[in-house]
């Protein structure tokens, strides 16, 4: 058999695997993601072009992934990965027009879970999860392994999001070159 007829085979088994994960996931969403509150999520920018819903969708999803893989509670962490940042404002405002008694980053997860309560049946691992997913900003720190996993894909999709954004204006600019340079060294330093 050649090398080109394996890596077919392959990637059929791949894509095959990613359409089963990927349906057993909105299975386990579908009613999160069909509610219309949740749904008002697509109206609020969350990190440049990435409205709130598809950031939670995106953290959802790979903390489901993960834990998958580590025999962990998948069904909790999609759930509330799709909940961590149920707040229908835009958080760019400042606090005393949105009459917050903090900072967004200290007070939305606090809201996201008031607000994810009124509308499920949380567990109480959902609720850490959806509680504490800006820890070490917020100083609780997560008590279960899932809510770990949410807390850092929560900044690995932000930091995904801006590079994409921050990559498609640099090319725009053609300074792509010399920033990718910059950001190189700044790596590497």
């Amino acid at each position: 058999m050649s090398v080109s007829l394996i890596k077919k085979d392959i990637n059929k088994e791949i894509i095959k695997k990613d359409i089963n994960e990927y349906a057993e996931f909105y299975t386990l969403v579908q009613d999160v993601i069909s509610n219309k509150t949740v749904q008002q999520m697509k109206d609020f920018r969350q990190h440049y072009d990435t409205n709130t819903f598809e950031h939670c969708f995106h953290v959802a999803y790979i903390s489901y992934k993960i834990c998958k893989k580590l025999g962990l509670d998948y069904r909790a962490v999609a759930r509330a990965g799709m909940l961590h940042d149920l707040f229908l404002y835009d958080w760019r405002k400042s606090s005393k027009l949105l009459n917050l008694e903090r900072k967004h980053a200290f007070i939305h997860p606090q809201i996201a879970l008031e607000n994810a309560s009124k509308l499920f049946d949380l567990s109480k691992k959902e609720k850490d999860i959806i509680v504490k997913h800006m820890w070490p900003v917020t100083f609780r720190l997560p008590r279960y392994p899932e809510s770990f996993i949410v807390t850092f894909v929560d900044k690995y999709s932000t930091l995904q999001e801006s590079f994409v954004f921050y990559n498609s204006f640099l090319q725009k600019k053609k300074l792509y070159k010399y920033a990718y340079i910059f950001l190189c060294l700044l790596i590497l330093v």
